[in-house]
């Protein structure tokens, strides 16, 4: 075991938590034209105005880590789609056609969809609270012996 092993789940979770938020800072960006934007998508344009609702849904799922590994796949794929699409016909490497962010996003949000959610996960408070639920019904050491 190594030794940083006891905080991987902690890690994770928080890498989840700064991937999912600052996905979700791109859609509001360009949604509602926050954080500097020049200009914002007409609602409804394909295909900016779309990749920005899912950036901004799936970055808010990811972030809070509510069915995160879908939310994830769906981010990851939507940014493979920007690369492909947008950003590989004007230069091969992501230096040279500007697609850092996608190529990132696209990698980050399937690594997390291959790796779960981590600790601090919405999705995870079910199972918390069955596996309390399991404690507190099993017999302790003292009914065992009456």
């Amino acid at each position: 075991m190594h030794r940083l092993d006891p905080a991987r789940e902690h890690v994770i979770g928080l890498y989840r938590i700064v991937i999912g938020f600052l996905f979700a800072c791109h859609g509001l960006k360009t949604l509602f034209g926050l954080f500097g934007a020049k200009s914002t998508a007409a609602v409804g344009a394909w295909p900016g105005w779309w990749a920005a609702v899912i950036q901004l849904v799936c970055g808010a799922l990811v972030c809070v880590g509510f069915g995160s590994r879908v939310a994830a796949v769906l981010g990851s794929g939507s940014m493979a789609y920007a690369f492909f699409a947008v950003h590989l016909p004007t230069g091969l490497l992501p230096i040279q056609n500007g697609g850092e962010a996608a190529t990132l996003f696209c990698w980050s949000l399937l690594l997390i969809a291959f790796v779960g959610p981590g600790r601090f996960a919405l999705g995870n408070l079910p199972a918390r609270q069955r596996t309390s639920r399991q404690r507190a019904s099993e017999p302790t050491r003292a009914d065992a012996t009456i």
